[in-house]
């Protein structure tokens, strides 16, 4: 049979956008179709923004620190507005670099809603992106489902009057106080953002420690970051209601607690994006959690039709998603062997102030490989022995498997975490041994010279497996 195209991605997200071109490089005939928004979470409703007003939320510091230093600087009060209209304006630059990036490319755009009449066709109808367009129908070979992921809320009463990650980037003014329920990458960020900003925040989180999956020391760490970024924190907790009030909300805890404020934001997980895709057609088969079945190729249960990003159970990064697209149109159109990316040590990071960055394995992760060695520093930095913040540590950690003296995992809590981490996440996928970090010379006078400093073991962990 002929099909219109040799390939139709459904999302122009970062691992959508970078499947499409890589499969287009290869001679391949490939379309985009995009229901919301060019450049898809990462672009729009995530990383990139966020990043931006965790950068805004830490000027206000900079202004007091720079006293210590000699500076004659008056704090001032900050401009939501402005912040979200720049904000604003550089998502549209970034939209428009994408839909440049795809034309040159020479890839067919498509604005509407898909959805799957069969493993080979796709009826595409009038979106927000598109409310006009005409509807059509295209056949593909292939199809990559790239769709990501959206919020969700818990199942309580009054859940409705509560806000998302969404909604948090819209937000027409910043509320004096609000309630972030969720201590994942998005609830810790969020805190952060609003407490820098002058907000007054209270964080709800389920467990004694926050960032569930992260090594223990670093969540440790981060819970006491948090308490010093002037955070109350309610933990382990959750709530059971939430009513309004006039203009305000009371959230009643399970605790007993209650907490007043201007908003609430749940930061409760995502789910995949895929609930009107007309999966059911097509026999793709999803896991019990909803999130799209895929082999180690990205192959669903149908043959032609893959999953790459948020859909799938994997890492639910920017970067992996990319990965997987670029590895997969490699694999599909490319007359060479596919390019391979470590999955197994994709580092990640978490914006607060201070900045937390990880790769590999966890102290408990690595016991369950062997006994491991584990060399650990706490330490004021340079910057805030002047500036007063005393009590804002840098935290680093590496995690050495005993036998082999590979390090197979480094985190870092502080000042430009992500940054460094970025290199150390080289030398770990390069399965390098401590001998190599304690041979290697360091930068004076950085905090990152810490992490080829670190002589001495702080203590050994037997093995569990």
């Amino acid at each position: 049979m002929t099909h219109e195209f040799d390939l139709l991605v459904i999302g122009a997200g970062s691992g959508g956008v970078r499947c499409a071109r890589i499969a287009a490089g290869h001679g391949a005939r490939v379309a985009v179709v995009e229901s919301r928004h060019w450049g898809g979470t990462c672009v729009n409703l995530g990383c990139v923004p966020k990043k931006l007003m965790v950068q805004a939320s830490e000027y206000g510091d900079m202004v007091e620190d720079s006293h210590a230093f000699g500076w004659n600087s008056t704090r001032g009060t900050h401009d939501w507005a402005k912040l979200i209209a720049a904000k604003d304006q550089e998502i549209t630059r970034l939209n428009g670099i994408y839909v440049s990036m795809l034309e040159k490319a020479g890839i067919t755009l498509l604005t509407g809603h898909a959805r799957f009449e069969n493993a080979h066709t796709v009826r595409i109808e009038p979106s927000p992106l598109a409310p006009t367009e005409a509807p059509r129908t295209v056949t593909a070979k292939h199809i990559v489902i790239a769709t990501g992921s959206t919020p969700m809320k818990p199942d309580i009463p009054g859940a409705e009057h509560a806000i998302t990650s969404d909604e948090a980037f819209h937000l027409s003014a910043r509320p004096e106080r609000v309630v972030i329920v969720g201590s994942g990458y998005i609830g810790i960020e969020f805190a952060g953002i609003f407490a820098g900003l002058g907000s007054k925040v209270d964080l709800v989180y389920r467990h004694e420690l926050p960032l569930r999956g992260f090594d223990e020391d670093m969540r440790a760490a981060m819970k006491e970051a948090i308490h010093v970024r002037g955070i109350t924190q309610h933990a382990p907790a959750s709530p059971t209601q939430i009513s309004k009030n006039g203009s305000t909300y009371t959230v009643t805890l399970n605790n007993g607690h209650t907490i007043e404020t201007d908003c609430v934001f749940l930061a409760t997980g995502r789910r995949p994006k895929i609930d009107s895709l007309g999966l059911e057609t097509t026999g793709v088969k999803t896991a019990e959690n909803g999130r799209i079945k895929v082999d180690s190729k990205r192959e669903t249960s149908q043959p032609g039709i893959y999953a790459i990003g948020d859909v799938t159970d994997h890492l639910n990064l920017t970067p992996v998603a990319i990965a997987e697209g670029h590895n997969l149109a490699d694999r599909l159109f490319g007359k060479e062997r596919p390019r391979s990316w470590s999955l197994r040590t994709t580092p990640k990071a978490v914006f607060f102030s201070p900045p937390l960055a990880s790769v590999g394995l966890s102290e408990a992760e690595a016991a369950q490989h062997g006994t491991v060695d584990i060399y650990f520093t706490r330490f004021t930095p340079m910057r805030h022995t002047l500036s007063g913040r005393k009590d804002r540590k840098t935290v680093m950690k590496l995690v050495v498997d005993q036998d082999s003296q590979k390090v197979v995992g480094a985190h870092i809590l502080g000042d430009d975490a992500a940054e460094m981490m970025q290199g150390v996440a080289v030398a770990v996928t390069a399965e390098l041994r401590k001998v190599d970090f304690d041979r290697t010379v360091g930068i004076h006078p950085t905090s990152a010279e810490e992490l080829v400093t670190m002589r001495t073991r702080t203590r050994e962990t037997p093995a569990t497996r």
